[in-house]
Order: structure tokens, then C-alpha cells, then sequence
């Protein structure tokens, strides 16, 4: 691990690359420089699909740290990443903070991207891309859990700030763009366009999918019962799940619906919960 720079700040970027080896997925590129990490690859669902957990063994990201993740799958490789736990934001102390994620899916392959919550401490400057690019044919599904403040010890994000771009593009044609930001002060926190002052926020986009009107009913009645305001729409060839509430646990509760029923129609694959989900 590299020696943090003056003022306990973080450079950190991790290169994952999986291909397809044998009758099964292997990881077959890992490169690091700073604190981030990747375990050791593992098979719950068998050879096929390759899961790995990404590790920030300092717990957190403080004002001035910065991140980039750059991850591949290659032809007819099949990878899961996810998280151990929540990723924690602190307040920036007038340093922002950010984080770059990169994710290229080859022709044939496919790659899920399923981390666990992000919690953004109050007094927070973040800055976030996530750019995915997708060959002709490569599937995609990815989500995100973000919750403003934390609300169980009183914490209300009345200051900071958060920036947001995500890219989504197939076969170098732009197919899905958006970006935001959310000031703690400002008025989307409170917004019916924006947050409507709730706390939690999510969304879940599988590419590659189309539903039928059938699929989209069923898919939206059983998230209806999750609680909170949840939404499914289907774009070409993409369905996007949103959640807006008060409770992370009802976020996960969504996602995990949306993925159980997405998985199988995208990927041909039951959902297999990773089992530091439920640890």
C-alpha cells in the first residue's frame, strides 16, 4: 500500500480484465496502485460466471482522495462485482473527493455491476463518472444505491454536495446519458423533481433487454410492494428501475427484486445473492 499524500489523501485505481478461458470465465488481469483491491476470484454459481469484491481497505473516502476503477470483460467473459459494504464519503474539509469508473463489455460477454450502498456524510463534495461502452451485442447491468446523510444517528445532508454523470454507449453510439448534482442547501433535495426530501435514492439499468408488456406489469406490481415511489421504463433495448424513499433497507429490497427478475430475462441466469449480502 502506497503512502497516503500530505493531508491523509488517497490516489487509488484498480484495472480488473476478464476473459473467457476453458469452459469458464477467469480473471486474467489485475493491476493496483494505491488502496484498492480486488479478493480472490469465486465461483458460487459455477465456472461460468466470475464474481469478485472490490476492496478500499481505508474504509472511506476523504475530501482530496480520488479513485478510478477500469474493468473489462472480453469476449464471452461473464463477470459480478460488488462490494463488502457500504462506501462511506466524509465530509470533504475543503478538498473534493471522486471517484472515475470505467467498464468495457466485449462482443458475447457480459458484466454486472451491483455494489452495496454509498453513504454521503454530511458537508460531502463528490464528484462521479461512470462510463460504460458496450460492444454490439455485450450485456450490461448495473445499479446504485445512494443514500443522503446518515438519518439513523440524525444527520440531515444539509451541506455538500454531490455531481453525477453516467454514459452508456453501444457499439460507440451514445445510448443512455445523465448527470446531475444534488447540493445539500439547494432546492432539489426538496424538489418534486428532485429528491421530493427523500433520503435514499436508486436505480438499476440492464441493457440489453427488452420486456414485454406482460413482463413490465408483473416487474412493476411486485416493486410497487416494496414500498417508497418506484418507476420501471423501457427504452430501446433498456430497462431502467428508479426508487425514491426513506430507507436503505427498502432500496435493497427493491433492487434485489428488480435483479431477480431482470437477471434470468437478460443473462439466462437465476440470481444467485452474493453471500456477504446477507452477512
Amino acid at each position: 500500500m502506497r503512502t497516503p499524500l500530505p493531508g491523509g489523501r488517497w490516489q487509488a485505481q484498480l484495472r480488473l480484465g476478464f476473459v473467457r478461458g476453458g469452459d469458464g470465465t477467469k480473471l486474467g488481469e489485475r493491476i493496483h496502485c494505491g488502496p484498492l483491491r480486488v479478493q480472490k476470484p469465486l465461483y458460487p454459481e459455477g465456472a461460468q460466471v466470475c464474481h469478485a469484491i472490490i476492496v478500499h481497505p481505508p474504509g472511506g473516502i476523504v475530501g482530496g482522495d480520488a479513485l478510478a476503477i477500469d474493468i473489462g470483460a472480453a469476449n464471452g467473459a461473464h463477470a459480478l462485482l460488488t462490494t463488502p459494504g457500504a462506501g462511506k464519503w466524509y465530509r470533504a474539509n475543503g478538498c473534493p473527493s471522486r471517484q472515475d469508473m470505467r467498464i468495457d463489455v466485449a462482443e458475447n460477454a457480459a458484466l454486472e455491476w451491483l455494489p452495496q450502498e454509498t453513504l454521503f456524510y454530511r458537508e460531502a463534495e463528490v464528484e462521479m463518472t461512470h462510463d460504460v461502452s458496450l460492444a454490439a451485442n455485450a450485456r450490461y447491468l448495473g445499479s446504485e444505491l445512494l443514500c443522503f446523510g446518515r438519518t439513523a444517528s440524525g444527520e440531515v445532508f444539509t451541506e455538500g454536495s454531490i455531481r453525477q454523470t453516467s454514459t452508456i454507449r453501444r457499439d460507440g453510439e451514445l445510448v443512455w446519458h445523465e448527470e446531475g448534482r444534488i447540493d445539500g442547501a439547494g432546492a432539489a433535495m426538496h424538489s418534486r423533481f428532485g429528491l421530493d426530501g427523500n433520503t435514499v435514492c436508486a436505480s438499476l439499468v440492464a441493457c440489453g433487454l427488452t420486456l414485454d408488456a406482460g413482463q413490465l406489469r408483473q416487474l412493476r406490481e411486485e416493486l410497487d410492494r416494496t414500498g417508497g415511489t418506484t418507476g420501471v421504463t423501457q427504452l430501446p433495448k433498456i430497462v431502467v428501475v428508479r426508487h425514491l424513499g426513506r430507507s436503505s433497507e427498502a432500496a435493497r429490497a427493491v433492487l434485489l427484486a428488480a435483479w431477480r427478475r431482470l437477471r434470468p430475462a437478460l443473462l439466462g441466469r437465476e440470481a444467485t445473492v452474493p453471500r456477504l449480502w446477507t452477512t
